[in-house]
């Protein structure tokens, strides 16, 4: 079994500042691509950001430059430092990693429950 665990969500105020982080953590041989995705009240699903184990980073458009995705790989955690805040990044963001346990052959995606993101003054 595998599971994710996030934390770090909250109410800011606009033009603030949270710092989300994942840890995963069972039955793990590998973890290739980590990631956070969010669903604010509405619309479907979105990719935020994605950071590979190497390193290399992708971000939507609309966080680009505001939202910075890291990794601490001994550690099997994943954060998302979130400056900069608008009212409309409220939504409730899911950490995502595709993790390899030791009997599998490929990497399979497990998904965290979510933390809630509110931006309101």
């Amino acid at each position: 079994q595998v599971q994710l665990a996030e934390s770090g969500g909250g109410l800011v105020q606009p033009g603030g500042s949270l710092r989300l982080s994942c840890t995963v953590s069972g039955r793990i041989f590998d973890i290739n691509v980590m990631g956070w995705y969010r669903r604010a009240p509405g619309k479907d699903r979105e990719l935020v950001a994605t950071i590979r184990r190497g390193g290399r980073t992708d971000y939507v458009d609309s966080v680009k430059g505001r939202f910075i995705i890291s990794r601490d790989n001994a550690k099997n955690t994943v954060y998302l430092q979130m400056n900069s805040l608008k009212p409309e990044d409220t939504a409730v963001y899911y950490c995502n990693a595709d993790v390899m346990g030791p009997y599998d052959s490929d990497f399979l995606p497990y998904w965290g429950q979510g933390t809630q993101v509110t931006v309101s003054s």
